[in-house]
């Protein structure tokens, strides 16, 4: 998965979960200080909006998403070269949970573990 200027959020959302369909990635005004969550009053609910139309820093780029990379290198990714805030979700029994204690794992360690805790739940 390759995110670029053209991009919407929503197709990101979306080309994202089905990649990974256990977690999800939600974009935020503000940054959130490592280990901690974002609050929700500072999502962005305007998800028809391209990374260029709100991107705030002036560097250009891509990100390349796959199972082998950190959460946190993602968010910072999305931060340094769009000046966006991402935060990443695992869903957990029905729940989204921010991934904050967990950045450190690479997004196919979040999703298999999401999995599995689903189906030993038997959800």
């Amino acid at each position: 998965m390759t995110i670029h200027d053209n991009r919407t959020l929503r197709e990101i959302q979306i080309e994202f979960q089905s990649y990974f369909p256990f977690l999800k990635i939600e974009f935020y005004d503000a940054q959130h200080t490592a280990g901690e969550g974002s609050p929700p009053c500072q999502q962005i609910f305007d998800l028809s909006r391209t990374i260029r139309d709100i991107k705030r820093a002036r560097t250009a780029g891509e990100i390349n998403i796959n199972d082998n990379l950190k959460v946190s290198t993602l968010e910072q990714s999305f931060y340094e070269l769009y000046g966006l805030n991402v935060q990443v979700f695992r869903n957990s029994c029905g729940v989204w949970l921010q991934t904050t204690i967990t950045d450190h794992w690479t997004l196919g360690e979040q999703n298999s573990k999401a999995k599995e805790f689903l189906h030993v739940r038997g959800i």
